[in-house]
């Protein structure tokens, strides 16, 4: 079985959050995640993620903090997500691989049929932005 690295970015703007619809021929189609990419063998994450956002959405972004790596196994392949917190600091967002895109405050994003590998990602990421001083 496959198992694939994937680096994600959790881009947060005035308040809200990006998640990316996968289109209908990708694997996982129409699910919703956050954007990012395989990471490449001697590839830091931070770097995969700056790779992958300018060739998918056509922005440069600053990589923030990370947060915790999760697993999650599908039933044909494992995908270990690395999460990090990130603002876009140039370009405007063109969806170059994805279907739709929106913007949701952090408390909505449990309203999107995410990606299963997502979903504890969201569960941390919300816990973190609720902390004291996390802002």
């Amino acid at each position: 079985m496959n198992h694939y690295h994937v680096a994600c970015a959790i881009i947060e703007q005035d308040g809200k959050v990006l998640a990316t619809q996968r289109s209908q021929f990708m694997s996982l189609p129409l699910k919703w995640e956050f954007p990012g990419g395989k990471i490449k063998d001697g590839e830091s994450a931070s770097a995969c993620l700056k790779r992958e956002l300018s060739e998918e959405l056509g922005i440069e972004i600053s990589v923030g903090p990370p947060l915790a790596p999760t697993t999650h196994r599908y039933r044909s392949f494992t995908v270990t997500l690395y999460p990090f917190r990130c603002s876009v600091v140039a370009g405007d967002i063109t969806l170059h691989e994805h279907a739709a895109l929106v913007w949701l405050p952090p408390v909505e994003l449990h309203t999107l049929d995410w990606a299963e590998a997502d979903l504890p990602v969201i569960d941390q990421y919300r816990r973190s932005a609720s902390a004291p001083g996390s802002q």
